[in-house]
């Protein structure tokens, strides 16, 4: 059985895991969204088309998704040392995976947008409804509901990305699975950590599912 010192680090760990998950879920929305936003707009079949803006944006998020989450974490450390103090840690973690998160949500947001029915951005643009009313009262009211599956998608892969941050010092219950479950083979702590990680994964997806089911219209 685990000791009472064992159970604590675990709770600490998640704790800590929920962190980095939702604060980097978060921060990489407020980049990720506006991206994607205007990759939707911007390109080819966008309200307001610019080759320029979309390919540099584009460009920029295939970039930074084709890297791999490690080995940007371990790049970047310097900006992390920079804006947090220091490279390791919990909160540490929370900048490369925001940097990783960011430009992977632009593009789910991007393909949540496209899906609105090109015949409602019509309609409004007929009326004489402007770029940023058409963004604010049709693409995004009406992207809802797959924005926020894809919400839950994004946050899924990014507790994915928190545990891996364990190799790198990144603390969570990636970290408490490497050190004790793995390198010091202690194979109860690391099956209890898994076990873990997977509730926190269907927890996360049941909750966004359950999100988008409720503000579904086509379910009215």
């Amino acid at each position: 059985m685990l000791d009472s010192k064992t159970i604590s680090m675990i709770i600490d760990g998640i704790g800590e895991t929920l962190w980095m998950t939702c604060m980097s879920t978060f921060l990489g929305y407020v980049i990720g969204l506006p991206m994607g936003v205007v990759l939707t707009v911007t390109g080819a079949d966008g309200i307001k088309q610019n080759p320029f803006i979309y390919k540099i944006l584009d460009v920029i998020t295939n970039i930074l998704r084709s890297v791999p989450f490690l080995i940007l974490m371990i790049t970047i450390r310097p900006l992390t040392k920079f804006i947090v103090g220091k490279s390791y840690g919990a909160t540490a973690t929370i900048v490369p995976l925001t940097v990783a998160a960011a430009p992977y949500i632009a593009r789910m947001v991007e393909s949540s947008l496209k899906e609105v029915d090109r015949g409602v951005i019509e309609a409004a643009q007929s009326m004489g409804a402007s770029v940023w009313e058409i963004i604010r009262k049709v693409l995004i009211p009406e992207g809802r509901t797959s924005l926020v599956v894809n919400a839950t998608i994004a946050m899924t892969t990014i507790l994915g990305y928190s545990a891996m941050s364990g190799a790198c010092g990144g603390g969570g219950l990636g970290d408490i699975a490497l050190r004790y479950g793995y390198q010091r083979w202690q194979p109860r702590i690391l099956l209890v950590t898994v076990i873990l990680l997977v509730i926190l994964a269907q927890l996360i997806q049941m909750i966004g599912m359950w999100i988008s089911r409720r503000i579904d219209r086509r379910r009215v």
